[in-house]
């Protein structure tokens, strides 16, 4: 037990922390009063700095702006017919799947959807994943959108040329699910996931998936004992697995990157001071678009053809 001389005394008001310092008179309080201010510009300058501060790119690389307001844009993919969709991540009903067009129109072709968070192109059309709640995985094609299977807080998708990859974003209950057109079945690949964001292909068959809340980036393995790639991340949201590479985008608010793990094993950070990254998607080699959430915007990103790893 405590002595009663520290359970009966007060604990310390604001004030008394204040008094604590004992200024002396009129200057002292002016000091004390300057400090204060100082903090509080240092405090909001470095906030304002984190939210202002406009995206480097890597040395090879410049991005420019395509799209601006797009509300909660996250998940982008191009249709069969040359067109770009765009999802805003909306809740409960309010989220919408956009398309822009060539000739430059923007307009909503899918609505009434619960955090659309994942598109990928898919037999002909893009599937579209909801991320509120037990909904379902969509399949949209030029004539019709079916529903494929219901996942729970289902976000990336992946396609490697014969199945669909779908992962969810739970809190140590998340699943990666794999989806076989050929006969409409889903099995369960791996349990106990814990905000599992995203789940790629690579083109030569290997499969890699990212959980947030461990900033890590992790192979699957057909024998089920999966190995951590990529350690220390910032919140790693969406994958992309090319033949430039590991592509992973970081899902914070302020400060993150999009990053690039080479085939020669190097880290590259390729665009820093984002807001949110979501997806990127490759529409022709060197060419890129990412979308950076915290800014509702769409980037085109392009590498210097004369730059080699």
């Amino acid at each position: 037990m405590q002595p009663s001389s520290l359970l009966d005394k007060p604990l310390p008001t604001h004030a008394g922390v204040l008094h604590g310092l004992k200024p002396r008179g009129n200057i002292g309080w002016l000091r004390l009063t300057l400090v204060l201010m100082v903090v509080l510009l240092a405090t909001f300058s470095y906030m304002g700095w984190r939210h202002l501060y406009p995206a480097v790119a890597e040395t090879g690389w410049r991005y420019e702006v395509l799209l601006n307001d797009i509300e909660k844009v996250s998940a982008i993919a191009l249709d069969a017919e040359g067109g770009l969709l765009l999802s805003e991540e909306l809740q409960s009903g309010e989220g919408r799947i956009l398309r822009y067009s060539a000739d430059g129109n923007l307009e909503p072709v899918e609505a009434g959807l619960s955090k659309p968070d994942g598109m990928v192109s898919f037999r002909g059309g893009v599937v579209f994943s909801q991320e509120q709640g037990d909904e379902a995985v969509l399949w949209r094609t030029p004539e019709r959108t079916v529903e494929l299977f219901v996942g729970s807080n289902v976000e990336g998708l992946a396609n490697d040329g014969r199945y669909l990859y779908a992962i969810e974003d739970r809190h140590g209950d998340g699943r990666l699910l794999r989806y076989d057109p050929s006969n409409d079945t889903t099995v369960v690949l791996r349990t106990g996931l814990d905000q599992a964001e995203a789940i790629t292909a690579c083109p030569d068959g290997r499969l890699f998936y990212s959980e947030k809340r461990s900033g890590t980036v992790s192979q699957l393995h057909a024998e089920g004992h999966d190995s951590v790639v990529l350690t220390g991340l910032n919140q790693p949201g969406y994958l992309l697995c090319n033949n430039q590479g590991l592509w992973i985008t970081e899902d914070a608010t302020h400060m993150a990157r999009l990053l690039r793990l080479a085939p020669d094993g190097q880290l590259h950070t390729v665009l820093s001071h984002l807001r949110s990254a979501q997806t990127l998607i490759e529409t022709r080699p060197g060419y890129y678009l990412l979308a950076e959430q915290g800014r509702n915007r769409v980037l085109s990103l392009q590498r210097h053809p004369q730059e080699t790893d």
